[in-house]
Parts: C-alpha cells; structure tokens; sequence
C-alpha cells in the first residue's frame, strides 16, 4: 500500500511542481511589487499571473491547485505511517 501511495505521490508532485512554483512565486513578487515597491500597475498584472486571469483560467486554477495539494497532503500522510493500526 505503502509503495502505491509513493508512486501517486510521486506522480502528483510532478504535474503540481510548476503550478505551484507559479503560485507561489507571483504571491511573493505581488505582494513586494504592490505593499513594498508601491508599483499598482505591476502588482495588477502579477496577480493577473498568480490567478491565471491572462488564460482565463481564473475559475478552475485555484481548484485545481487546491486539490492537487490535498492529494500531496493525503498521499504525503498516508506514507507516514501516523495512521498505521498497531499490533
């Protein structure tokens, strides 16, 4: 069971690495550009990236995101063995 879960896990990470790498990096860059830097106009098409606006994917990518994490999360934990019945 153990090795399943490595191989799922394995496999959602990487679809997820680059999706989230852009998540994660346009949050950051948005909020140095806007609260920092001051720069509004940056900081709009940031988020424009962040948010996949400029795909008009605004609607599906957070869900997407969001359930590809709770795969990682479920299949990270299972691995743990935190959820094993002892003998």
């Amino acid at each position: 069971m153990t090795r399943m879960f490595r191989r799922y896990h394995r496999q959602i990470a990487i679809v997820l690495c680059l999706p989230l790498f852009l998540t994660v990096l346009t949050g950051m860059s948005f909020t140095i550009a806007h609260e920092w830097l001051h720069q509004d106009e940056l900081g709009e098409f940031i988020l424009g990236l962040h948010t996949l606006e400029i795909l008009h994917l605004e609607k599906i990518y957070p869900l997407l995101n969001g359930l590809g994490l709770v795969g990682l999360l479920i299949t990270g934990l299972s691995m743990t063995g935190l959820f094993r019945q002892r003998a």
